[in-house]
């Protein structure tokens, strides 16, 4: 139902909960892994990584779909056959017994949620542009980033009290509530005169234009390395404090700690990025990034863990340039894509998202018995993207 009076704040919060339920799906589950496994039979316990990592496989596949479908029947229809595709997803992970299937379920899961998603994205840069459209992004990020502070603290709730399954039982829950929230109160944002009709060459055509724009494609590249280095925190970090800190009843608190710090950078940046700009906050966060990361691989190369901490505080610092990254590069990327924002948020989502898995997936082996791989891997990701970002010649001011 359209509502011409939806406030901006309202708009804000609501794209924020679209996100939301993909946060929830991944960081509410991340206490109970250990129990997963054990019911699916995983003898290998650093396999419980996968549950995590493959959603984003899915995150990433299923907005070549969404993103054209977009361009074409509208955001809003194509946020509802996302969730459909949720439900099922759900479904089959609820009630198998198998890993294979359970991997399965959860990478149908991510493609379903692409959907809302890269939605939400294209509906934000459907209704704004330039510098303002990083700060709308910003907000949305900063919220979205705040669902962790909560989501392994209710995660554990529901599975101390209830088992596993509830949690998922409750995403669905909540997604529905969402959903409903959605169709009330949000209007289509998609323009009449850059609808499309539904064929191939929406995408083809759209990829073409999307490879033509030297800025898009090259922050594209940067958020994938990025969201990879961060990827291998979120699937690890069960890993390191439950197992390698022995911190299992503390770790919803300790990653809700850093998830906060997150949010309170993301949130400071809505405000500086239109008084400094994009690209300058950018260029200072990824000093930041390298410098952070570079530190404490000189200072802890053998291997041993620091104090809890130490590397809290190294976690701290990392993620703060982290935050100052997220937004500011996907604002980057689809500033100079108004007219093609389906596709467009769909090609920067699927690429970055492809690129984070095999980085996660692959460093993430490597954390094992100590957290050096993980600092290793965010200073490798560090140095490339802060030399890609050289090579961006400067757009010209977007105004659609």
């Amino acid at each position: 139902m359209k509502n011409e009076q939806q406030s901006q704040l309202e708009f804000v919060v609501l794209m924020a909960a679209l996100m939301s339920i993909v946060a929830l799906s991944i960081d509410a589950v991340l206490p109970a892994l250990p129990q997963i496994g054990d019911h699916l039979g995983v003898v290998d316990t650093a396999d419980n990584q996968l549950i995590i990592t493959m959603i984003f496989l899915g995150l990433g596949v299923g907005q070549l779909i969404f993103g054209p479908m977009s361009d074409s029947i509208g955001r809003k229809p194509t946020v509802y056959f996302g969730f459909i595709v949720f439900l099922i997803a759900s479904y089959i992970c609820l009630t198998t017994k198998n890993f294979e299937v359970m991997i399965f379920g959860r990478v149908l899961q991510g493609i379903g949620l692409s959907s809302p998603r890269t939605m939400c994205i294209a509906m934000v840069r459907d209704s704004y542009s330039g510098d303002y459209m990083a700060k709308i992004l910003s907000i949305v990020v900063m919220v979205f980033i705040l669902v962790p502070v909560i989501a392994p603290t209710l995660g554990q709730f529901l599975l101390n009290a209830y088992n596993w399954e509830s949690i998922f039982t409750f995403n669905l829950v909540f997604g529905a509530l969402v959903m409903l929230w959605f169709w009330r109160r949000q209007r289509e944002t998609l323009k009449p005169e850059f609808k499309k009709r539904f064929q191939f060459s929406i995408f083809t055509n759209g990829t073409r234009e999307f490879l033509r724009i030297q800025p898009a494609v090259i922050y594209t590249l940067l958020s994938g390395f990025i969201t990879g280095a961060f990827m291998v925190y979120l699937s690890t970090s069960q890993q390191i404090f439950q197992i390698q800190y022995d911190m299992a009843e503390s770790f919803p608190y300790i990653f809700a700690s850093l998830a906060i710090a997150i949010g309170l950078a993301t949130y400071a940046n809505s405000h500086l990025v239109v008084r400094f700009g994009m690209r300058n906050i950018v260029k200072v966060a990824m000093i930041g990034f390298v410098l952070v990361s570079g530190l404490y691989v000189a200072l802890f190369h053998t291997g041993n863990n620091p104090s809890i901490e130490i590397l809290l505080l190294f976690l701290t610092l990392q993620f703060t340039s982290v935050a100052f990254l997220f937004g500011n590069l996907r604002a980057l990327a689809m500033d100079p894509m108004g007219h093609i924002a389906g596709i467009g948020a769909a090609l920067n989502g699927f690429l970055s998202t492809v690129m984070a898995v095999p980085i996660a997936n692959y460093i993430g082996s490597f954390v094992t018995t100590s957290v050096l791989p993980l600092f290793i891997g965010f200073l490798i990701s560090g140095i490339i993207s802060f030399g890609l970002f050289f090579l961006v010649r400067k757009p010209e001011p977007v105004t659609v």
